[in-house]
């Protein structure tokens, strides 16, 4: 079989690369919906001759795309899903300042998507042509249910609905997003960070700076106590960080700012660190130390919860799902280990309803980044074209043994 495999797809890699060159060549930054659309169409059409039929949805928020769903039915009833998405993090605008785009050099391909995850969609691709390949009857047996998010760098959660309803009763849902190495191993994603976003907001008293100083209470001297207070809940033994994001306030230098505002973001792995965390930040809220010296009126410091994605815990699903892969690599001479990654993805929306694995797409790094210098130590994001055929193998191999003992 991966023999089979290595036939098939070696002579149609340069195709492979020549459909994720297009894709990278389409500007699909998460606000650039036209953009995320064409890349949408592109994709449809080079999944159609397998024989699916394309649905798309508009997100939730208008300022986004249309989210992609293609459809095969199969004749058992089973159903499988695959998850990519269709945007990425770079404006077209820093595109052209950094000069990011495809570039081949040696044995990298830079540019915008690459890794992230316009690589992984392709092997996505390139798994099911080579399923359909090498073993017909198991690729007609299944219904595959490939899911493209339109705004998954947004995290729009009404994508991770889509994936519930359209995903319910299946095998797995297996997301393509760039896999890490490590010596000679594959890494595969069985755990996730959840976030949460917080609003801190200081309302004081303004004041005239120069006659009436010692009446105002300094929004922007409160904020800055807080805000040491909110990055030092920061736990790294409990895998808990708090990150101060954006911080603003005040108007003019001859003013006491009566208004100062800042921005937190949260990330925790296990549920009980994550609502403990919540707790600790939200205890913050309430009367300031900053008061005015003159009658003693004091700083309120106010904290909103703005958005809450749930933790991917250490589940059983997951990881029945790593033993297959893990059984997998070691039939075609591979290695497999567990990766339990800070960053989100449409994961953390679907585990708990679905079986659900990531860090299936190609080797790559330096995802989310344009710049780059000339002693190396600015990198652009890239792809290691020699990792999609290894890859695909290993993702095909694990899938015959998925259907076959399901």
């Amino acid at each position: 079989m991966h023999q089979k495999l290595q036939n098939y797809l070696t002579p149609k890699l340069p195709e492979y690369l020549d459909l994720l060159k297009r894709m990278v060549d389409i500007n699909s930054f998460s606000v650039n919906p036209a953009g995320v659309n064409a890349v949408g169409d592109v994709t449809a059409q080079a999944f159609a001759p397998l024989g699916f039929t394309a649905e798309t949805i508009q997100a939730v928020n208008p300022d986004f795309g249309k989210h992609l769903i293609l459809t095969r039915t199969g004749k058992s009833g089973r159903k499988i899903g695959l998850t990519g998405h269709l945007d990425t993090v770079f404006s077209a605008e820093e595109e052209a300042e950094n000069n990011f785009r495809w570039r081949e050099a040696g044995n990298r391909i830079y540019g915008p998507g690459t890794v992230d995850m316009k690589g992984g969609n392709v092997l996505i691709l390139m798994a099911l042509e080579a399923l359909r390949a090498v073993a017909p009857a198991e690729f007609d047996d299944i219904t595959w249910v490939v899911m493209f998010n339109a705004a998954e760098e947004r995290l729009s959660p009404d994508f991770g609905t889509l994936c519930r309803e359209r995903l319910a009763g299946a095998l797995g849902n297996l997301i393509f997003e760039g896999g890490n190495t490590t010596k000679d191993a594959f890494k595969l994603v069985t755990a996730r960070k959840g976030k949460t976003e917080y609003r801190i907001t200081v309302t004081g008293r303004s004041a005239h700076a120069g006659n009436r100083h010692d009446h105002g209470a300094n929004a922007i001297v409160q904020l800055a106590e807080i805000v040491q207070r909110a990055a030092a809940l920061t736990d790294y033994h409990r895998a808990l960080t708090f990150n101060v994001g954006t911080i603003s306030g005040g108007s003019v230098v001859n003013r006491v700012p009566h208004r100062a505002e800042a921005r937190v973001e949260m990330r925790a792995f296990a549920p009980d660190v994550f609502e403990h965390g919540i707790a600790e930040m939200m205890a913050l809220a309430g009367e300031g130390q900053v008061a005015s010296v003159d009658d003693g009126y004091p700083c309120r410091v106010k904290i909103d919860l703005l958005e809450r994605t749930e933790p991917w815990a250490r589940n059983v699903g997951s990881d029945r799902l790593f033993d297959i892969w893990a059984a997998a690599a070691e039939s075609v001479g591979m290695t497999v280990v567990k990766e339990e990654r800070g960053g989100l993805s449409d994961g953390n929306h679907t585990w708990q309803s679905v079986p659900t694995m990531d860090g299936l797409g190609p080797t790559g790094a330096n995802a989310h980044s344009s710049e780059q210098s000339a002693d190396g130590v600015k990198e652009q994001e890239y792809v290691s074209p020699a990792s999609f055929i290894p890859k695909t193998i290993l993702n095909v191999t694990a899938l015959l043994e998925l259907i076959r003992n399901s």
